[in-house]
């Protein structure tokens, strides 16, 4: 993986939606939700950020819960990846 994240930015890719309810109902691609579940991939080093010392709590390999609409899409290569601000992701998932 070459791309690296600066400051306080947290590199993720989102987890699969399901494509079945728990009932067996199969939904469309337009009734599915954009998923909040997803792997880090890569952290930034952290350090000052609008004059806040910022210490990363996350690491790579965590499963976490970010905001809905949060963060800033791109590909590399063949996948598709999201970078929020740490202060994006709301929960570690155990």
């Amino acid at each position: 993986m070459n791309i690296r994240p600066l400051a306080d930015r947290v590199v993720i890719k989102l987890v699969e939606a399901e494509e079945t309810t728990k009932s067996g109902i199969i939904l469309t691609g337009s009734a599915k939700e954009k998923p909040q579940i997803a792997e880090i991939i890569a952290i930034g080093p952290g350090g000052l950020v609008d004059g806040k010392e910022v210490v990363m709590t996350v690491k790579p390999g965590d499963r976490v819960i970010t905001s809905k609409y949060s963060g800033t899409e791109v590909k590399y290569g063949e996948t598709e990846y999201t970078i929020v601000r740490q202060s994006d992701i709301l929960a570690i998932v155990d």
